[in-house]
């Protein structure tokens, strides 16, 4: 018992750490196409598109298009860059340098 307890609150700890990187769609048999659900554009069944929200769909699944980076130094910070679907992570004293960080999420 005391086994199911440690595994349950190790799942439920490295669920708080996670990001959902993708989500699911369903299509009616016979659809021919879809509806973006951000941007309420219609694309063919077998396409793939990028929205205004930086994630790759298809009508089956939209995932997200970018990493996000995680473990920053306390003198860095982290920006998105919508145009380009990606964080930038830099000095808080000079946003021309660059910054390392632990690792990133999701994609």
């Amino acid at each position: 018992m005391q086994k199911l307890l440690t595994l349950a609150l190790l799942l439920c700890a490295s669920l708080l750490h996670s990001e959902a990187a993708c989500f699911f769609k369903t299509l009616k048999p016979g659809d021919t196409h879809c509806q973006d659900p951000t941007d309420k554009t219609w694309h063919a069944v077998g396409s793939s598109w990028r929205n205004s929200e930086c994630l790759d769909c298809t009508c089956f699944q939209c995932c997200q298009a970018y990493m996000t980076p995680i473990g920053l130094p306390d003198d860095c910070e982290k920006e998105f860059d919508k145009i380009n679907c990606k964080y930038n992570v830099f000095k808080k004293n000079d946003p021309n340098q660059s910054c390392p960080y632990a690792y990133a999420v999701g994609k």
